[in-house]
């Protein structure tokens, strides 16, 4: 007789719409917690005011106005210990930041990647939209662009930052940069892909799979999604 598996614990954070800033802080107070043993695994959900962030391996090249149009129009530049390059970061778009201690897991931050892709793909399917890996190129893409990126770090096996889904944000900010370093090719939303879908209702299904794909369970905060109350400081793009 089969034993049957036993899922993992992990905590979900709906937050809704906050500064990039706020989470990045959040970020490392967890993932701190979690290196020490005194909390669990974690799963943060949230969107962003709009913002560009440079990872470790990024280059301001890739930022193709001068700083003085960015400051114009009230955009910063956050330079962050992720993996990948420039990125943009804004109302519309779910992104993701698992804390995991891959100690329970896998040691592989490149089958990590993986997964996340993975869960991203699965997402997409139930929205009948058909997502693929690239050979070299991390992150998911779909036949009219890149739709998702992942940009990850870690330290003591503890998982930081994470995935970005385009729903339905202002496509227009991905003109002002080469999106993850990456020239001639370009990106993509759901809505774009004729998908009239907002955030929380995307989070909803990216949850499902996420537990399906790592094996957990989720607890909550508070036991429900926060968007409803919160998603107003994002200016109302759903």
């Amino acid at each position: 007789m089969r034993s049957k598996t036993v899922k993992k614990d992990c905590r979900l954070l709906t937050l809704g719409c906050i500064p990039y800033a706020e989470t990045w802080q959040l970020q490392q107070d967890i993932a701190a917690a979690r290196r020490e043993g005194s909390c669990q695994d974690t799963l943060i959900l949230v969107e962003h005011l709009s913002v560009f962030t440079l990872g470790r391996s990024g280059t301001r090249a890739n930022v193709k106005v001068a700083d003085e149009v960015l400051a114009k129009a009230g955009l910063e530049v956050i330079e962050v210990d992720r993996g990948g390059d420039i990125t943009y970061h804004g109302p519309g778009q779910l992104v993701g930041y698992p804390i995991i201690d891959l100690r329970g897991y896998k040691q592989d931050l490149h089958y990590y990647a993986y997964l996340l892709e993975e869960v991203i793909i699965r997402t997409l399917a139930d929205y009948s939209i058909t997502g693929y890996r690239e050979a070299g190129l991390t992150g998911v893409w779909t036949g009219r662009g890149k739709i998702a990126a992942i940009g990850i770090g870690a330290r003591g096996w503890v998982t930081m930052h994470g995935f970005a889904v385009n729903i339905d944000p202002d496509m227009s900010y991905f003109s002002l940069i080469n999106p993850c370093g990456i020239t001639g090719r370009p990106v993509v939303s759901m809505r774009e892909l004729g998908v009239a879908a907002g955030v929380e209702e995307v989070a909803g299904r990216l949850i499902q799979q996420f537990a399906a794909v790592f094996g957990v369970t989720f607890s909550s905060l508070d036991g429900k999604l926060l968007w409803a109350a919160v998603s107003g400081r994002c200016g109302g793009r759903e």
